[in-house]
């Protein structure tokens, strides 16, 4: 077994590289069957053909790594403020998107469609699939 973080060989009963000090199965960079370097976004080692077990956190980390996403903000605060604060448009400001942000001012109190609206928001940037409209910036 090798890490997949700095790719040097481990053996099985450690939890922790001893080289770089990263939890066993956590990176992106190595093959954790036989250490060969990979890209981040691989589904296979190029070298030995093995699956790349992707976990949640590693998915995310790898997802976060584009800095054009959101703007650079952070997923689970823009969510939670999309969630929170979304029928009136704030995380919209925040992205840029002013005309959006007040469109949904102006439909939030006269038909609620700023509460529906701000839902597909929140799903979108959960599933990473919100894309930043650069027409609507004022």
């Amino acid at each position: 077994m090798y890490c997949k973080n700095c790719g040097r060989e481990m053996n099985d009963l450690q939890d922790v590289c001893l080289n770089c000090g990263v939890k066993k199965g956590n990176g992106t960079s190595y093959c954790q069957n036989c250490g060969s370097n990979m890209t981040p976004d691989a589904r296979f080692c190029a070298e030995c053909g093995a699956p790349v077990k992707v976990s949640m956190f590693t998915q995310r980390s790898v997802n976060n790594a584009n800095p054009d996403y959101l703007n650079g903000n952070d997923k689970v605060t823009m969510a939670l403020i999309c969630f929170f604060l979304g029928f009136i448009g704030i995380h919209n400001f925040m992205l840029g998107e002013n005309k959006k942000g007040i469109l949904k001012i102006i439909l939030t109190p006269c038909f609620g469609i700023g509460y529906i609206l701000s839902l597909i928001d929140f799903v979108k940037i959960l599933t990473d699939k919100y894309e930043i409209n650069k027409d609507s910036a004022v």
